[in-house]
């Protein structure tokens, strides 16, 4: 395989990493109320467990839920209802309040990608679209988890880096509400679009 080869999923990586989400917006959140260094382990979690959830559905996983697609259902609802718990945390938590609680860790944003949509929909995208030619499904499998978590690295990091970015004009009260019932509203909107 040659760079060439593996453009057009880098750019599928590159747009459903960048581009506004669950973990996106939870990463700014961390961002602005815990800073780059204890984020980076939430960065982590997110960028290792969407490489194994793109693996997975790769070698079969997807398989399962196209036979019993009341699994895939029950996990965007699950998925759903953790982003409206999200987005209820956050519009009552004030900037201090958050910074008070538990710094964000490796497993929660590992964990987080079995109920997000949007990981679960990327996946089925590249093992449906990119998997390599030519290879067997393990190789295959490797190479877009690989390209995933390469693409995604910088990506998730940028959005922590806004969070941070817009830390000092959150410093008085009325501007943390206004970015926490933000962020919070944008939460309840994925919510609602996961479930139609």
């Amino acid at each position: 395989m040659t760079a060439l080869d593996l453009m057009p999923v880098s750019t599928y990586c590159l747009l459903m990493s960048g581009t506004p989400g669950p973990n996106n917006l939870m990463l700014t959140s961390s961002g602005v109320h815990f800073g780059l260094r204890r984020t980076l382990p939430q960065i982590l979690g997110i960028v290792v467990g969407v490489a194994v959830q793109t693996a997975l559905v790769c070698l079969g996983l997807g398989a399962v839920f196209t036979a019993y697609p009341v699994v895939q259902q029950a996990l965007r609802v699950a998925g759903a209802l953790y982003l409206v718990f999200l987005a209820v945390k956050l519009s009552r938590a004030a900037l201090g309040e958050a910074r008070a609680a538990p710094t964000p860790s490796f497993a929660q944003g590992a964990l987080f990608q079995v109920v997000n949509p949007k990981s679960w929909v990327k996946a089925f995208t590249m093992a449906s679209l990119f998997m390599p030619p030519g290879l067997s499904p393990w190789a295959g499998a490797l190479v877009l988890a690989l390209v995933g978590a390469v693409i995604a690295l910088p990506s998730l990091s940028v959005w922590t880096l806004f969070g941070v970015a817009i830390r000092r004009w959150l410093s008085h009260p009325p501007a943390q509400r206004v970015f926490n019932l933000s962020m919070a509203a944008s939460l309840l909107a994925l919510a609602v679009s996961f479930l139609r």
